[in-house]
């Protein structure tokens, strides 16, 4: 699978992107991206021998199409923990040992393939285990582009990796196709293509071992453990209303287009009775015009919004669908395919920006894992939905379904938007008082604490307090606070008392280092309507345990007060 791979920070020096091609000046980058479409020929190469393969040990449509299933269930069933692990675990450390997963599985595939002992369940099986090791190793590849370039080359860096691994679909699958007909026995053709697939993932573990990576994001807290991580993460996730609109439309666009990946064997080998050849050039006209995208998609996006990028994209592939339901002409679907491999590229890469862009470092995996989750879950349940169909009616009927289904759910995605206005700034806040010290004679993981302010507003400001107050309850339910509530005094209605809840004391600490600037303007924003001659008023208190031995009362103090 591709890698990015950063020695150090990118530079801040290097310019705004004027052809969209300026990622490729910071050496570090370009080392690896020349690495990663290496690594992206194999990929897509055994993506062609291996379903090709399948066709040759069963007729079954349901049994083709689940190829797609199995290189898509695993992130969907492992890309939250993968996100985690990412943000927690030294990720150069993680990234070897997947490469090696992969090189692994992709070796023993190929034997047992040479030895012509593989099985439908069989091939199933180890293209499972392949995708286990690619859905684990992913979040944290996406995690580092901002290791790599300036934050403001990075949609231009994602156009680039999609550039990288569309290059690869153009001509992997041609290759995979070419060498799998180059031999007399099809298994001595898809033997060699699993082969060489590995010894394109021990050239990515030698880039790596090689690499001394420097984080851009290092806690000075001890980490989370795994559960504590993805609870966080879904958490955030939960009240981040621009990153759910990008997970929305990500899911449904590929839970319709699933139809074109898992069903483009079947409609070659079945409908225009061709080889695997004739396979992997369909296969290959998609990269074709994903490619053609990549290296066009900074000028596209200078031009036309997120929304109507995606809009075009999804209304032209349900001609794409309907086309290769009924049209049997290869030239005509070599054609549609190259333009839908460019509404593919324009789609994913414009909301894979979007994802990259709404979060802050620290849970930039996290966030990652769950849209990888929510992609590949589309294309996981879209493909045994459509092979289904396929399998109990014919490749024309499910097709169609799917076109007639993308159609009526496009007025329904149109209301998430996303990359609408300016971006929120996510640089770390700098606190300008340290955190308060705990009194109490309590362990850092003790808790639930609960942190209560008070606030002087005066009535004429009181709408205006509260749109802000309700603006902060967002990033502090993002920030790890389980609950949170803001109360008015029913005797004196200027007093008002913010409270929120958290796990324990550590988590408090988390909270204070993920603030960024953006959620600082908003918590200024707040401070700013109170008026006293008195800052807010903010006391923090520790969950009382019974004791076998209480202590007196007046021996230690149940809260601590302090001036933020």
């Amino acid at each position: 699978m591709p890698l990015e791979s950063p020695n150090t920070a990118p530079e801040a020096s290097i310019p705004a992107s004027s052809n969209g091609f300026a990622p490729l000046k910071i050496p570090l980058f370009r080392d690896r991206w020349i690495a990663s479409t290496i690594s992206s020929v194999g990929t897509w190469m055994q993506d062609t021998a291996g379903t090709w393969l399948m066709t040759s040990l069963t007729a079954s449509p349901l049994l083709i199409a689940l190829m797609q299933t199995a290189a898509s269930l695993p992130v969907l069933l492992l890309g939250l923990l993968a996100g985690a692990t990412a943000d927690i675990f030294d990720r150069r450390k993680l990234l070897i040992f997947w490469q090696a997963w992969m090189l692994g599985s992709v070796g023993i595939l190929a034997i047992l393939t040479f030895i012509g002992h593989i099985s439908p369940w069989a091939l199933l099986a180890f293209t499972f285990l392949l995708n286990i090791g690619s859905a684990m190793n992913n979040p944290a590849w996406q995690a580092i582009v901002p290791e790599l370039v300036p934050r403001e080359l990075i949609p231009d860096t994602v156009s680039l990796n999609a550039a990288s691994n569309n290059l690869a679909r153009a001509v992997g699958p041609a290759l995979g196709g070419l060498m799998v007909a180059g031999f007399q026995r099809v298994y001595t053709g898809a033997g060699s293509v699993f082969a060489l697939n590995a010894l394109s993932f021990a050239g990515v573990i030698w880039v790596l071992v090689n690499w001394k990576r420097i984080p851009l994001f290092k806690s000075a807290l001890p980490s989370e453990r795994i559960a504590g991580s993805i609870r966080s993460g879904l958490r955030y996730v939960r009240y981040a209303p621009d990153l759910q609109s990008s997970l929305v439309r990500a899911f449904i666009y590929t839970f319709f287009i699933s139809a074109i990946w898992s069903l483009l064997a079947v409609v070659a080998k079945r409908d225009l009775k061709q080889g695997p050849l004739g396979y992997g050039i369909l296969n290959g006209s998609l990269g074709l015009g994903a490619v053609i995208a990549a290296t066009t998609l900074h000028r596209i996006r200078q031009r036309f919004s997120a929304d109507q990028i995606l809009a075009t994209s999804t209304l032209y592939n349900v001609v794409v669908l309907l086309v290769l339901a009924f049209v049997r002409s290869p030239s005509i679907l070599i054609a549609t395919l190259v333009l839908s491999g460019a509404a593919w590229t324009s789609t994913m890469s414009t909301i894979n920006v979007s994802v990259q862009l709404a979060v802050p470092a620290w849970v930039q995996a996290r966030a990652l894992g769950t849209y990888m989750t929510t992609f590949q879950g589309g294309m996981a349940f879209g493909a045994i939905l459509w092979g289904y169909i396929a399998e109990h009616t014919s490749t024309t009927i499910s097709l169609t379904t799917a076109a007639c289904g993308l159609l009526i759910t496009f007025p329904f995605a149109r209301r998430f938007h996303i990359l609408q206005g300016p971006l929120p700034d996510h640089t770390p806040y700098q606190w300008k008082h340290p955190a308060p010290q705990l009194a109490l004679d309590t362990e850092p993981t003790d808790g639930p604490v609960r942190i209560s302010i008070e606030y002087c507003v005066p009535i004429e400001n009181y709408a205006e307090f509260t749109s802000a107050i309700h603006q902060l309850r967002g990033v502090r339910l993002r920030d790890g606070a389980m609950r949170w509530g803001i109360y008015r005094d029913a005797i004196d209605p200027k007093h008002l008392n913010e409270t929120f809840v958290m796990e324990s004391w550590l988590d408090y600490l988390r909270s204070r280092e993920r603030i960024t600037a953006a959620d600082e303007t908003i918590r200024a924003r707040v401070r700013a309507l109170h008026q006293h001659e008195d800052p807010p008023k903010t006391t923090y208190q520790i969950y009382a345990r019974e004791v076998a031995n209480p202590i007196p009362s007046h021996s230690v103090a149940s809260t601590i007060e302090t001036k933020p």
